[in-house]
């Protein structure tokens, strides 16, 4: 299975997924978004992985090739790929199916707990989470208004949108569960002054590293999830 991931900035890479990758025999390739790179032809790859970054959704001005992913994520969506966004990933699927990113009322930075929905404890890709997880929160936007068809399955007290799911291939998470030990330091390390901002749901540094245990449950259940969804489309060619 060919994995392919769009990068928009150098902080954040494919994390744990590199390692799931690995054990699972997938190849893994990459587009260098923030350096101009050149997206790939849509048969030549599987699933599309979409990382998060520090820009907006609606920055096209100053990311011109904002334009473009777009319209390449649209594009994987229709030839029925696999395509699952983090963060400014998941943003960028809403938008391209209709819904609306806007402002987040807070900001959400640190380890903070999402609830799942009925629906998404009996479905088989995420039943096995914990009804309240805790996972890793790093952003001000948010799919305020989801798109349409779109199903809700997470939620948290500041943000009421947290993971969405379309037609059981397309998936959008606004936390991540992909970031290992090494992309968490990098991140507290360049942009730990999104920490000093007032929020009820902004934590400091030092908490947000202090809770390596939390890295280790958020890496697993991705991992779990993403062999469920293996298994999910390998019945599916059957």
């Amino acid at each position: 299975m060919r994995l392919h991931f769009l990068r928009h900035m150098a902080l954040e890479d494919a994390g744990s997924i590199a390692a799931w990758a690995s054990d699972q025999g997938c190849s893994l390739a990459h587009t260098l978004l923030y350096e101009s790179g050149t997206l790939p032809a849509i048969d030549s790859f599987d699933w599309l992985l979409i990382l998060g970054g520090p820009m907006n959704i609606y920055e096209e001005e100053r990311f011109p090739w904002l334009a473009e992913e777009k319209l390449f994520i649209r594009a994987a969506i229709a030839a029925g790929k696999v395509v699952i966004g983090f963060c400014l990933g998941a943003q960028l699927i809403a938008d391209v199916l209709g819904g609306r990113v806007t402002r987040s009322r807070e900001p959400e930075i640190g380890w903070l707990p999402v609830r799942w929905s009925a629906q998404a404890r009996e479905h088989p890709l995420f039943s096995f989470f914990p009804e309240t997880s805790m996972v890793l929160e790093w952003h001000y936007d948010t799919f305020s208004v989801l798109p349409p068809e779109a199903e809700a399955l997470a939620g948290s007290e500041g943000c009421a949108h947290q993971l969405f799911m379309y037609k059981e291939r397309v998936f959008g998470f606004q936390f991540h569960l992909e970031a290992n030990p090494e992309m968490l330091e990098r991140l507290v390390a360049v942009c730990g002054s999104d920490m000093q901002r007032p929020s009820a749901y902004v934590q400091s540094s030092g908490e947000v590293l202090a809770r390596k245990e939390y890295i280790v449950l958020n890496n697993l259940w991705l991992a779990e999830f993403l062999t469920r969804l293996k298994e999910l489309e390998r019945r599916r060619k059957l």
